[in-house]
């Protein structure tokens, strides 16, 4: 004899089920996202501390205030022997882009490119963790550092201000919008830095490559709008992308206060676009593997 029940009972049993799966299902998202985040950062943190006892990590941060701190005792000893048109800040800033070349690939290269070489990213993405977590844990770390070795070139202005009392060096506008620009464009040139790196099977041709693409995008953007072939009408929607993404004028316009929305979509996107490019790329290699 069947020992299902009446169907009144059936009826009543799904109804109570039916009433209790949404509040189940949201327990279970709210659960699953919390696993994430502390996935998320367990992996920062270790990727942090990875990055503090790498010998990369101090080689970038000698040299990049190295090369800022040249930078900046020429631009006061300049400004010591006769006044210039700009502030301190506008000229400090100009020079951005030679520590972004030299400092990006070295925070960047070893992120998954020498994981992969070493056979411990495999590992890694046995665990319960995702391929996004990974590459976003890598990619805050790198950016944590990269915003921590340009704050450090606060301590020049401070020590201007401190022991110079003129007002003329100190403009808090300009180095205030310089340093707007290096936290924004810096989420895509760290992005760009961890895409090499998942491309890459070492930390040499990541570091070749991010340092190829970054001089591409920062030093090649600027010449671009000048080659006679842009100046066709037919490419003239070409040369309108090429304008809008020339990094100089960007930083001319943040160092003015100007605020322009689709400069910072610009660096967003193309950060965005690079992370998953890079999530991509991992997970293609591997499935190769």
């Amino acid at each position: 004899m069947s020992s299902s029940p009446p169907p009144a009972a059936r009826g009543k049993w799904s109804t109570r089920r039916n009433t209790n799966d949404p509040h189940r299902a949201v327990a279970a998202t709210r659960t699953f996202f919390l696993l994430q985040v502390k996935h998320f950062f367990t992996i920062l943190s270790h990727e942090l501390r990875v990055l503090l006892v790498s010998p990369s990590t101090y080689l970038a941060a000698v040299a990049f205030l190295s090369v800022m701190g040249f930078f900046f005792t020429m631009m006061v000893d300049s400004y010591s022997v006769a006044a210039q048109e700009v502030t301190p800040a506008v000229t400090f800033f100009q020079y951005f882009w030679v520590p972004v070349l030299l400092v990006v690939p070295l925070l960047t290269m070893k992120s998954i490119a020498e994981e992969r070489r070493q056979g411990t990213l495999e590992t890694l993405l046995t665990t319960p963790v995702s391929t996004a977590e990974v590459v976003l844990g890598k990619y805050f770390s790198a950016y944590f550092l990269y915003i921590s070795l340009w704050a450090c070139t606060g301590g020049f202005f401070y020590i201007l201000h401190r022991f110079d009392r003129n007002e003329h060096f100190i403009d808090f506008g300009p180095l205030a919008g310089g340093y707007a620009f290096v936290a924004v464009s810096g989420l895509l040139f760290v992005a760009i830095g961890i895409a090499a790196s998942a491309v890459s099977r070492n930390q040499a041709m990541a570091a070749l490559f991010s340092g190829t693409a970054l001089l591409g995008l920062i030093v090649g953007s600027n010449f671009l709008p000048n080659i006679e072939l842009l100046k066709n009408e037919a490419l003239r929607p070409l040369k309108t992308a090429v304008d809008y993404a020339q990094v100089f004028q960007h930083l001319a316009d943040f160092s003015h206060g100007v605020v322009d929305t689709r400069q910072v979509l610009f660096y967003v996107s193309g950060t965005v676009l690079a992370l998953i490019f890079s999530i991509f790329s991992v997970e293609v290699k591997l499935l190769h593997s």
